[in-house]
């Protein structure tokens, strides 16, 4: 993916390189970020050196879930199952019952809509220790809505059983792996591959299963935040101070089970406008869960959705899609200034 850049003309005057549309491998780290590459297949195959019971499994898509990582390191652990997703989830299903980790990879697109009945039926009712992590959550590809999973949130949300990850960074998704692995049942997790941007590292950060932590204080704004969109938060709100508004940003990496002493917590400080951000659709995701938690608890702030639209999104080049869709960070401070 190349991002958009001014280079000087022959007449001196900034022509911006011509973005293309994204690969399945693109980054989301803007230019000169610090990234950490392939965060999750190191961090599964360092966890595996612990743990004899870790496996890892992929349909045919190991190297754009960085689990060939993990294959490489662990090649007797690890199974190809092929472009058959209800066979890798079913497959993941039985080894959890011999005792093994199994950690599932595919697209979110392919497991939460392809292979949804067979996570449901093999692997969420009977609670097996199945660890799903799949890559191009939300808006993370540029290939349209045949791989864009801006509805993953919505559709897994309503499974029993099923806890629901978001991690924002490099950092998380490697503090994730282990506590997902130690965690006694399913997990769907989201993951950011390839070089991923390194954010949480500045705030001293721990992940922590179920606990959202507040990581930028706030007297005019309370964004709640999670996945990729608590990197734009925090970039919005170090612009947004320049113009004298103050924002904070609650991080909540996990959507199920919700953190919702901290979210109550910190939505009835009053004077605040509450703004639920997401790389997912408007409907379903964390904004619906944050908004159906303060209305039944009788907190009634003033409340915002940062998320994407309820449609099929264009494919392209992702700095412009996710201008046109509102989760970069200069959509998302004009958003909360005509909001404030």
């Amino acid at each position: 993916m190349s991002n958009a850049a001014n280079t000087p003309s022959a007449t001196g005057e900034p022509v911006k390189k011509r973005l293309t549309t994204s690969a399945m491998i693109a980054s989301i780290a803007s230019e000169g970020q610090a990234t950490r590459s392939a965060p999750f297949g190191h961090a599964l195959a360092a966890l595996a050196d612990q743990r004899a019971d870790i496996v890892g499994l992929s349909a045919d898509l190991s190297k754009y879930t960085d689990l060939h990582i993990f294959a490489k390191a662990h090649p007797e652990r690890f199974y190809q199952m092929g472009m058959a997703e209800q066979l890798l989830m079913s497959a993941a299903a039985g080894m959890a019952r011999e005792g093994f980790v199994p950690f599932a990879t595919t697209y979110a697109v392919f497991a939460s809509r392809r292979a949804y009945d067979f996570i449901c039926m093999a692997i969420a009712e009977e609670n097996l220790n199945v660890k799903i992590v799949c890559g191009l959550p939300g808006l993370t590809t540029g290939y349209g809505p045949s791989h864009q999973a801006t509805d993953d949130l919505a559709i897994f949300r309503a499974m029993p059983n099923l806890m629901i990850v978001d991690p924002c960074d490099a950092l998380e998704i490697e503090q994730a792996v282990p506590a997902i692995a130690a965690h006694q049942g399913p997990v769907y997790m989201r993951l950011l591959r390839g070089n991923v941007p390194l954010v949480l590292d500045e705030y001293g950060y721990q992940f922590e299963i179920g606990k959202a932590k507040t990581l930028r204080t706030g007297n005019d704004v309370l964004i709640i935040s999670t996945g990729l969109m608590t990197m734009r938060s925090l970039e919005a709100a170090q612009q947004l101070q320049a113009d004298g508004i103050d924002v904070a940003v609650l991080h909540v990496p996990t959507i199920k089970p919700l953190d919702e002493q901290t979210i109550l917590a910190e939505a009835r400080k009053s004077g605040r406008l509450v703004v639920t951000a997401e790389n997912s659709s408007i409907i379903g995701g964390l904004g619906e869960a944050v908004a159906g938690l303060l209305l039944r608890n009788g907190v009634t702030p003033t409340f915002r959705q940062i998320a994407l639209p309820d449609a099929f999104l264009d494919a392209g080049a992702l700095p412009t899609l996710h201008d046109r869709y509102g989760i970069s960070t200069p959509a998302v401070c004009a958003q909360i200034k005509a909001w404030l």
